[in-house]
């Protein structure tokens, strides 16, 4: 069994793809659009051509996406998803791509239990937890 994320980013998600392409090497392996479905596929007017889902992968993780309901106000509370770094330098590249017009809400930092850990909120407000191995 396997638990994976799906994050809806509300008519963002093209943008969300490639900056996470970028941030942390994401990789997609599908990626199908409102168009694509078959009638009487539900969706509405405009939103042809945003992302119904995606699957992305990152490192060994299947992240899974779409624009959702296309409203222009996602929402990510409760949850944040955790990146565990091979060293430190791999910790401070991921936490800076990922913080790029975003929000740090713990500074990368040594802790007791990683020499760098870090807490913070991208662009479409994804929390993200980022610490090293030790």
């Amino acid at each position: 069994m396997q638990v994976q994320p799906y994050l809806f980013f509300d008519g963002r998600c093209d943008e969300a793809i490639e900056f996470y392409k970028n941030a942390v090497g994401a990789k997609v392996s599908t990626l199908m659009r409102f168009k694509d479905a078959p009638p009487p596929a539900q969706h509405s007017p405009g939103s042809e051509n945003k992302v119904m889902h995606a699957h992305l992968e990152i490192g060994d993780t299947a992240v899974l996406a779409s624009d959702g309901r296309n409203s222009g106000q996602p929402k990510f509370e409760g949850f944040a998803l955790t990146i565990n770094a091979k060293n430190e330098a791999e910790a401070d590249r991921l936490f800076n791509a990922l913080v790029e017009g975003g929000t740090v809400t713990q500074p990368l930092t040594k802790t007791f239990f990683s020499p760098r850990f870090g807490m913070l909120a991208d662009k479409f407000g994804v929390h993200w937890i980022v610490l090293a191995a030790q």
